[in-house]
């Protein structure tokens, strides 16, 4: 695995480790703060971000629903403050999801449950997380993280990682060619966000305007709501992916199940499909990866009649604030909705309105998911090229010709 890159590392790429990295430049390996010295209690609607597990992506920090802390527990808690270009880690669950932390994250919280890596002078930042992204450094990771249950990393274990460093200016070359498909996915994340949230705007906007068009209606009457089954059970490992709600929140990662059972189609997510986690996180979202198998928690959400998608989308948004009051008072260690929460009315719009709102909306929607199914083409590009480019294979210069022909 991650062994074998550094057994092949070409001339002149050093071999060596990330704790070796580190200590030769001034930087070091360390845990976020304990549950002791941060409680559920400290966390403020408005303060400096504290990142947790849930908030690292594919080498991205999460904004949507990062928890903060305040600035006298940020000064108390100092020493676990991130800088520009440290590497913060899971460090529990999906352990192998690692985030490189840009300058507007200057100063946020390494938070409980995750590591930091600060490489001091050792290396090109940019490079290393990039590197630590490797196929194979990933699984080499996760097969070295303890815990029987819940895979765990810790500083011994990341210090310990295989890592393969080519000259200054070739980390730098790599670096930037992933960067600027990094770069355009970011791109298409804002148009996607600007998209949706345009489109509930104009949405209530027509509300305000014009309320004589809209009529309360149960919110199952415009869709119906399909609950998802227990498919990870007896899972294969291979074929489609199970969405949890993991998968809805943060993607596939090392947690992730695959199935190869063959399910009723209404159990199926396809790209454009609308679904609704209606326990825990209480999430609606628009599906934009590969076709895949719903699992229980998660409605698909299938419009009745002449209703658009979007349409069931933005009155399920309506209700969320709602639907998550009502989960966090469920005395159960899973907060959730029961199925006459659907039956609640919805502002419907008239035959009229619904064709007037479709013709801004439909297209809003399309862009959306465009957007976000061109970002799963550059990661699929970006993935593919960077085993290649971080074995020396390929070289940058051949590397960037394949980008300019994809992008």
């Amino acid at each position: 695995m991650a062994d074998a890159i550094v057994d092949a590392v070409p001339s002149p790429w050093e071999a060596t480790t990330l704790a070796e990295i580190c200590e030769r430049g001034g930087g070091n390996i360390q845990t976020g703060p304990f549950g002791s010295q941060l409680h559920a209690s400290d966390y403020v609607p408005v303060g400096i971000p504290s990142v947790m597990p849930q908030d690292i992506g594919d080498n991205v920090i999460r904004e949507d629903s990062i928890a903060r802390i305040s600035p006298s527990d940020a000064q108390r808690l100092s020493r676990y403050l991130l800088a520009e270009d440290d590497i913060v880690y899971s460090r529990r669950g999906d352990v192998e999801r690692r985030a490189l932390v840009r300058s507007e994250q200057n100063g946020w919280l390494c938070g409980t449950g995750c590591l930091r890596i600060r490489p001091g002078g050792g290396i090109y930042s940019p490079f290393l997380s990039y590197y630590l992204g490797h196929p194979e450094v990933r699984q080499w990771i996760v097969r070295h993280a303890v815990g029987a249950t819940m895979p765990n990393l810790n500083t011994k274990i990341l210090g310990a990682v295989p890592v393969v460093v080519p000259p200054a200016a070739e980390q730098r070359a790599i670096a930037e060619l992933l960067g600027a498909l990094d770069g355009k996915i970011r791109i298409n994340e804002r148009i996607a966000s600007a998209a949706d949230e345009l489109r509930s705007a104009s949405y209530e906007a027509a509300l305000l305007e014009a309320p004589g068009e809209f009529s309360y209606q149960p919110l199952s009457g415009v869709a119906e709501f399909v609950n998802g089954r227990a498919f990870t059970k007896g899972a294969t490992g291979t074929g489609r992916m199970v969405v949890r709600i993991a998968e809805i929140n943060s993607g596939p990662g090392s947690s992730t199940v695959y199935n190869d059972i063959e399910v009723p189609g209404h159990h199926l997510a396809h790209p454009g499909d609308v679904l609704f986690a209606w326990s825990g996180s209480l999430t609606v979202a628009r599906w934009y990866r590969r076709e895949a198998i719903i699992n229980q928690h998660i409605f698909k959400v299938i419009p009745r009649g002449n209703n658009p998608l979007w349409l069931a989308f933005e009155l399920i948004n309506l209700k969320l604030a709602e639907f998550r009051a009502i989960a966090a008072d469920k005395a159960t260690t899973m907060g959730h909705i029961q199925r006459r929460h659907l039956d609640e009315p919805v502002p419907t719009p008239s035959v009229a309105m619904l064709q007037k709102l479709d013709g801004q909306q439909r297209p809003l929607w399309a862009r959306a998911l465009e957007a976000e199914r061109e970002s799963l083409t550059l990661t699929a590009l970006r993935d593919t090229l960077l085993p290649q480019l971080m074995s020396g294979k390929l070289r940058v210069r051949d590397a960037e010709r394949i980008v300019e022909d994809t992008v």
